[in-house]
């Protein structure tokens, strides 16, 4: 008899709301055997066809809640579990059985903590304090009527029952409003975990990419460049082919010392922007050290491989760092392909002895392994 969760998927409320119809359906046979064990001691005033049509009747009733719950009819009410309703049935049969009852009426009061029981976990204080009145009142009611018929048998055991049912009902009442104020703090604490949770994993994410990156450029570090290479290397298909360039920007010193370290530093972003604004998504590039930059282009051919690079190499020597003039910006490029089963560190030692010989040769320009 329980509101199932909202993220608890419908076929997983299904069973959890059976199985706890189950266990009052449980509760329900415990409560008709020892009428039945009433019956047969002479303690039940009813005949015994009227104990028969009763048992009839209680199976019945559970049978038209199992039906709501089989054909899914109980989502439609605000509480699925029909928690509520299910408590102010068992109620109405309780107190028709001890309707029945004389000097066992009091060893069967029990039952009614059992039934209220149900509703301290799932029901909200209003809901239980309903149930706690109906239960009251229609004992009372019932003790009241035989009263006034002339059938009680102890009017002052009677009025005992009454108030311990009634200090029973008031201290499960407040035992509920306890465990409902504890669920709520507890739910509060558990939202405000989450929110802990949201803030660190961000924080995380800043501390990777903090620990990825080239804190000047903006680009990959030399570090997380190596990671990445290796894992796309491990990856590689056969038949497949990465491109790895080395790239060096020309003439570097010489810019540090003549326009001095700021210009040096809006040169190597000005490099990162053209960069970004060539390559393709899924390309990597990163700063490998000081002026020079390490490039990854996944599944390439060297045509392609050759394209992108001469292509960083146009537009950079195009470019101006922002509110500053610097004359004849360019680099040079050491190019080479990547196989399955090659080693990452012997591919950026071709791709820089390939840089070296375009250093050799003049600048500004493009070398690849395959033309030497």
């Amino acid at each position: 008899m329980s509101t199932g969760s909202p993220r608890i998927t419908s076929s997983a409320l299904k069973k959890l709301l059976l199985k706890r119809f189950a266990m009052a359906c449980a509760t329900y046979a415990l409560v008709l055997a020892l009428t039945w064990v009433a019956i047969f001691c002479g303690l039940y005033r009813g005949s015994l066809a009227t104990s028969l049509a009763g048992t009839g009747l209680v199976i019945l009733s559970q049978l038209g809640f199992l039906a709501l719950f089989c054909s899914g009819q109980n989502r439609r009410f605000r509480d699925p579990s029909l928690a509520e309703a299910q408590m102010l049935v068992a109620l109405s049969w309780l107190t028709y059985l001890l309707s029945h009852l004389d000097s066992a009426r009091g060893t069967l009061l029990v039952f009614y903590a059992l039934i209220m029981l149900f509703g301290v976990f799932q029901l909200q204080p209003r809901g239980f304090a309903r149930c706690a009145t109906y239960a009251f009142f229609i004992f009372t009611g019932l003790n009241l009527w035989e009263a006034y018929r002339m059938r009680l048998a102890d009017p002052g055991l009677a009025l005992l029952q009454v108030c311990v049912l009634a200090a029973l009902l008031v201290w499960l009442g407040l035992f509920a409003k306890y465990l409902q104020n504890m669920r709520q703090r507890m739910r509060q604490r558990r939202f405000a975990l989450q929110a802990h949770q949201d803030t660190l994993r961000g924080m995380m994410r800043q501390l990777e990419d903090l620990v990825a990156t080239d804190e000047l450029t903006g680009l990959f570090n030399r570090r997380h460049f190596l990671r990445l290479a290796g894992l796309a290397l491990e990856s590689l298909a056969p038949g497949c082919r990465h491109g790895l360039a080395l790239i060096d920007l020309d003439h570097f010193k010489r810019i540090n010392d003549v326009h001095g370290h700021a210009t040096g530093d809006r040169v190597l972003q000005t490099f990162a922007a053209v960069a970004r604004a060539c390559l393709r998504d899924g390309d990597v590039l990163a700063r490998y050290g000081g002026e020079e930059f390490v490039l990854l282009l996944p599944e390439c051919d060297a045509d392609r491989l050759a394209s992108c690079c001469e292509r960083l190499r146009d537009t950079f020597a195009q470019s101006q760092p922002v509110g500053m003039r610097v004359d004849n910006l360019s680099l040079s490029a050491g190019m080479t392909l990547l196989e399955p089963g090659d080693d990452l560190d012997e591919a950026l030692q071709r791709a820089d002895q390939a840089l070296y010989r375009a250093k050799r040769s003049g600048r500004n320009r493009c070398e690849a392994t395959w033309e030497g």
